[in-house]
């Protein structure tokens, strides 16, 4: 290492003292790893702003025969420092404004050659570091197939390769140091981000597999995200190989036995070398052993190295005796921190094309649980009767993911309206082809099939002219990303979960069928908030008898039976039929309703009748819109994906 003079501590000032006399008096380097590993871990003891204004420090206090030539030393020192690790030198504004004093003194002693050894005026920007986003610009290489079906695996692993390194370069020494220190990921976005991208892999690949009717079709979902593992493999991308393996170990995949039995034996035995490979049998050798025989771009499995930083940390201590920083657990860090470094500045030679990667983006934004999707594989493969120990709840995967438990992506809603807006653009650009605006229910169901649980089509076509506009796709792209986050107002009372509605269920207010399998509404949990409906009187005790026909604007006629209840699900705060059209007291059970109220015009007006006796009243009833409504944000100048 190169520090042998100064044993297992040394104070800070020593270490800086050994790493400036490394340097010869025509600035070169002797064969000492200190200085690049002293400059590397020094944010572990000390900020940058006072690692330069301890050098500043030594600078100015320099005196003797040999001055000159220590001062000049000082500044060699700099100037690796700046080339070595110029982005701190771009992004830390405290060591900018130390850097730039640093100059001004030099000049004031009359200096001027060490004045342009420490110029970083021509450092490039490293601003998308900060940024959530970045653009990128890429070739255009025609229209995208956007069809999940119909991509090739290499297409798909190619393109998660970019967005798993794009959000891995963007990881700095202090979120590894953050989170090795604290063991949690608060106040820590980045790293929170590249955990949530792999979590929001491994679910989407889960989902894929689960979106599938038949044993055969689920099968063949699965043997081409082994053909995607194995070409992650190639693009020596370990982290989403991790993400992809851990999908398909989830219990709510290798439960499927029907499906599974459809994979060939061949199928099997790449799959098995697949989930050895990133096994973490031996402290993971075979990850390993792998991963150090690759050479120039890879992308490590992060969690993996963070545990080999974690374990140094609990080992060693920082300090040693008085004030000395310990040099052992310092280089052992280094070498892990330094290759996480290293890897972060390689370069790829990718060519991703922009329409598949809006897509992906989108398609990768889950809020699934692994309860929700346990659930929906039990819906597809119910438990065999027969044997009695299978499992109730999801258990862990083969593959270790504890790391990144729990960690889903934030909706940032400037990045989400971004994504959506370039999606539909995309989606139009690619399939309308007569370049009327419009989108047909045929091409739509193609592009369905890659968001597992999308809305039938004739939720989109709110007009029912049987097209999809540009205008309407992306109203309810922006609906369904907004929906569960969205704030309610302060004059909001009701406290409404997720509810999963065993039998088919209507909305009352719009007369739509609630698709899906599971949580399909919401359901009020204040106890004592009942939506009770004025007065039933005993002539009318006949009520749950009875049922309800809804007829909408659109023309649908649906009928729903009555069911008393003790709680409201339904999110108004106002009863929908006027006083007047109930004689009789009671409660009512509503299902969800996604959305705030919105005038309609009369084409959408609704009314409510007695399927089995005639009305009394007949009351007018708005239809609700299926979602609020907003209008995206300002493209904020970046058009690369998240």
């Amino acid at each position: 290492m190169g520090s042998s003079g100064l044993g297992k501590a040394a104070t800070l000032d020593e270490l800086l003292s050994t790493c400036i006399e490394m340097f010869d008096d025509n600035g070169e380097l002797n064969n000492s790893y200190l200085p690049r590993i002293v400059l590397l871990m020094h944010r572990w003891y000390l900020s940058s702003t006072e690692l330069a204004g301890k050098l500043l420090c030594m600078y100015r206090n320099a005196s003797g025969e040999s001055c000159d030539e220590f001062r000049l030393k000082i500044c060699y020192f700099m100037r690796y420092w700046i080339l070595t690790f110029p982005a701190e030198f771009n992004l830390d504004l405290g060591l900018i404004r130390m850097t730039e004093e640093f100059r001004e003194v030099a000049s004031q002693l009359g200096y001027e050659k060490h004045v342009s050894l420490i110029d970083i005026s021509s450092i490039p920007s490293y601003d998308w570091m900060r940024r959530v986003t970045q653009r990128k610009k890429v070739s255009k290489k025609g229209k995208a197939c956007l069809l999940f079906d119909h991509l090739e695996p290499i297409e798909l692993a190619e393109h998660l390769t970019f967005l798993e390194h794009k959000s891995f370069r963007r990881i700095a020494f202090t979120d590894y140091q953050s989170y090795v220190i604290h063991g949690c990921l608060e106040n820590n976005p980045t790293l929170e981000r590249s955990i949530g991208l792999f979590n929001g892999i491994s679910k989407w690949v889960q989902l894929m597999v689960l979106s599938k009717p038949t044993p055969q079709q689920r099968a063949e979902v699965i043997i081409k995200f082994i053909n995607v593992a194995k070409k992650l493999l190639q693009l020596k991308n370990f982290n989403t190989l991790m993400a992809v393996v851990g999908g398909l170990s989830h219990s709510s995949i290798s439960r499927l036995k029907e499906t599974h039995s459809h994979l060939s034996s061949e199928v099997t035995k790449n799959w098995n070398e697949m989930t050895e490979l990133v096994s973490s049998n031996g402290n993971y050798c075979n990850y390993r052993k792998a991963f150090a025989d690759c050479d120039g771009f890879k992308i490590p499995i992060l969690g993996v190295h963070l545990k080999d930083l974690i374990a140094v940390h609990v080992i060693f201590p920082d300090w040693m005796e008085e004030n000395k920083v310990n040099i052992v657990k310092m280089h052992q860090l280094s070498v892990t921190l330094s290759e996480l470094v290293s890897l972060q500045n390689a370069s790829h030679h990718l060519e991703p094309n922009m329409d598949l990667i809006n897509l992906l983006t989108l398609s990768l934004d889950l809020y699934h649980t692994e309860d929700d999707i346990y659930k929906l594989s039990l819906v597809l493969e119910p438990r065999n009767s027969k044997s009695p120990t299978s499992p109730t709840t999801p258990t862990k995967p083969v593959v270790p993911l504890e790391w990144a438990s729990g960690v889903v992506p934030k909706p940032d809603p400037t990045v989400i309206n971004k994504h959506i807006r370039k999606l539909v653009e995309s989606v139009f650009r690619n399939y309308d082809h007569d370049h009327d605006g419009y989108i047909s229910q045929e091409d739509f169901e193609s592009i369905a099939a890659n968001f597992p649980f999308l809305d039938s089509f004739c939720v989109l076509d709110k007009d029912q002219d049987g097209l999809i506009s540009k205008d309407e796709m992306m109203a309810y792209f922006l609906r369904a990303k907004s929906q569960l986050h969205c704030k309610m107002g302060p004059g909001f009372v009701h406290n409404f979960q997720e509810m999963t509605y065993l039998k088919p269920t209507f909305c009352e207010h719009c007369a739509g069928f609630l698709w899906g399998i599971i949580k399909q509404g919401y359901k009020c949990k204040v106890q004592d908030e009942v939506f009770e409906f004025p007065g039933v009187t005993a002539g009318h005790r006949d009520l749950d008898s009875r049922a309800i026909t809804l007829v909408t604007g659109s023309s649908r006629k649906i009928s729903v039976r009555l069911q008393r209840a003790t709680t409201s699900q339904a999110t108004q705060t106002e009863p929908v039929w006027s006083e007047a059209s109930w004689g009789d007291s009671g409660s009512h059970t509503f299902p969800k309703m996604k959305s705030k109220f919105h005038d309609k015009a009369a084409k959408d007006k609704g009314f409510a009748k007695w399927e089995n006796e005639k009305p009394r009243v007949q009351a007018g009833v708005d239809v609700v819109d299926r979602g609020t409504e907003f209008e995206p944000d300002e493209d904020d100048g970046q058009g690369e994906t998240s």
